[in-house]
């Protein structure tokens, strides 16, 4: 699947996610900020599947025999102090929400805990995936290709 192929709301996705993990791959924050600000302005649905599939291929392709808690740290921390060093405003927090999320795990369904704002989301999805492609240095046309060609085929085996 080439990703020029992609109907237009796809595509959008796909360009807008990949403008904010270049800017993030780069450090460059001003330029995260304003690409999360086109994601952010997607549906919020349909880029969470895209971003959380991307980082959940990433996590399992460096992690082959699964995860424990301090394989969960030791991103959750690296990510968070790669971020600050250059974003300020990197939150913890929401990067925790976001590594969640990709697991399949979702702590903003619990009581008490906030949901991060779409904004807030679309700015720290791309840093984990940034932190996720740095080591060792992966591109991220593979991984968006690979999701969108997995969401084609559950949508036809889906369609009566």
């Amino acid at each position: 699947m080439n990703l020029r192929s992609l109907p237009p709301a796809a595509r959008a996705v796909a360009t807008a996610l990949h403008s904010a993990v270049s800017a993030a791959s780069r450090g460059e924050a001003e330029e995260l900020r304003e690409a999360a600000g086109e994601l952010a302005g997607l549906d919020s649905e349909q880029t969470g599947t895209v971003q959380g599939m991307v980082s959940r291929m990433l996590l399992e392709e460096q992690h082959p025999d699964g995860l424990d808690g301090d394989d969960i740290r030791a991103v959750l921390e690296g990510c968070t102090r790669w971020a600050a060093s250059w974003l300020p405003e990197t939150d913890p927090h929401v990067l925790l929400i976001v590594l969640a999320g990709a697991l399949g795990i979702h702590p903003e369904e619990h009581e008490g805990v906030p949901r991060p704002t779409p904004s807030a989301l679309a700015v720290h999805a791309p840093i984990l995936i940034a932190h996720l492609l740095s080591a060792p240095a992966r591109e991220l046309d593979p991984y968006l290709t690979a999701v969108f060609a997995e969401l084609a085929r559950n949508q036809t085996m889906e369609a009566p």
